[in-house]
């Protein structure tokens, strides 16, 4: 058995799948969360059994490791016999900068390059960090992945990462666009690829992520060629609390207007707009078809104002590409919000995409939405991150 444990680490939680590589089959999954207080709380859920909530205090990511592989082990819901039955671990990390362009084998050159990148990610990596050197205490024999979001972007050309600022701010710096989402992207469009019955290196895809955090991506033959976030994940896309793109003045008047210091303008852009700041109401994108469907007319500016900028996004990126072969929804919202599907797609058959309503209103799988007419698909292609993290995983493990 060539077992896989995935982890993700937040500030105060862990979310974790035990995937079986050879049959790419999942065996368990869990959170922990509020790690670091008194009642933290842990939901353990082996594939075909019950789920196990405990609550407890968490004082820190090495308890909740410990935490994760007694549950694992547990003789009565646990999964595995030994912990040697984990053949490796495959960490999601944010942001690796322009160190990385694939996944790698985690040692401490690894972790000085990740610490190096924390000013570019102060609110992940340095949760990424803590979780991997957390599962090297409670597992250290056992050899350790980095699968990283920016990595899928590294393709991009210097034209498309490029800030149009002083050039020295990006050579002393590191100040450009990143990407993130990448291993998402990664997947989906590869995945399209294999619906599609094509090969992958004749397509053009344009590949939208859209959950709390949401982005676009432009994908030549396999390979990211522009996306939708920047330095960091605020850029692009209106997001459930995230501005997206905002003229960059906007920061100055804001610190002026409401005599905010930069910390007090970064928590409007990264936590009071976007679907919340727009319809007062939630950064859930239900909450808010709900509300509109009350006739709630802030609703329905949230919700036309997103669709609006993903449908922009698609419009450059097909530009960008010369051609697009299909367009992809995935994600939280992607994959199951159709009348946001639906608004995106307006004006589309321009590009030679029309959406088929009755498709897009009653498949929520794997599938195609567009029209039999259309020249480019519409599809729905459900992310599966933790799979790719653990095909990774198991890929560079095996070449050892």
């Amino acid at each position: 058995m060539f077992n896989v444990l995935v982890i993700n680490c937040g500030s105060s939680s862990l979310k974790y799948q035990l995937m079986e590589m050879g049959a790419e089959r999942l065996v368990a999954k869990g959170l922990v969360e509020r790690i670091g207080l008194d009642k933290g709380i842990h939901t353990f859920s082996p594939v075909g059994g019950s789920a196990v909530t405990e609550e407890l205090p968490i004082p820190d990511h090495a308890c909740a490791c410990e935490l994760v592989l007694a549950a694992l082990l547990h003789p009565e819901h646990g999964v595995l016999k030994s912990l040697e039955e984990i053949v490796a671990v495959g960490h999601r990390v944010v942001h690796a900068g322009e160190k990385y362009s694939a996944s790698v084998v985690i040692d401490d050159d690894v972790l000085d390059a990740l610490r190096e990148c924390v000013p570019l990610a102060p609110l992940h990596n340095p949760a990424n960090i803590t979780g991997i050197e957390a599962t090297l205490k409670v597992l250290p024999s056992v050899p350790n992945v980095g699968v990283f979001d920016t990595a899928f972007h590294q393709t991009m050309p210097d034209m498309a990462y490029i800030y149009p600022i002083p050039y020295k701010l990006y050579t002393d710096h590191g100040i450009r666009r990143y990407g993130f989402h990448g291993t998402s992207h990664r997947y989906v469009t590869a995945r399209a690829a294999q619906m599609l019955e094509r090969d992958i290196t004749d397509l053009n895809l344009i590949s939208c992520h859209l959950g709390n955090g949401a982005s676009v991506a432009a994908v030549r033959g396999g390979r990211s060629v522009d996306t939708s976030m920047g330095l960091t994940p605020l850029e692009g896309l209106m997001m459930g609390t995230r501005s997206g793109d905002i003229d960059p003045a906007l920061v100055g008047f804001l610190s002026r207007t409401l005599d905010l210091d930069l910390n007090g303008v970064e928590k409007i852009l990264n936590k009071e707009s976007g679907l919340l700041g727009i319809s007062g109401i939630s950064s859930d994108l239900r909450d808010v078809e709900r509300e509109y469907a009350k006739g709630n007319d802030r609703a329905r500016l949230a919700l036309e104002t997103f669709a609006y900028h993903i449908r922009k996004y698609i419009g450059a990126y097909a530009v960008a590409l010369g051609k697009v072969d299909a367009i992809i929804f995935t994600a939280g919202i992607g994959e199951h919000a159709s009348l946001v599907r639906e608004w995106a797609c307006r004006g589309l058959d321009a590009i030679g995409a029309t959406l088929d309503p009755f498709k897009n209103a009653t498949r929520h799988d794997e599938s195609i939405i567009s029209k039999s007419s259309s020249r480019v698909r519409i599809m729905i292609v459900p992310t599966n991150e933790e799979l790719m993290i653990a095909r990774d995983t198991a890929e560079l493990v095996r070449r050892r």
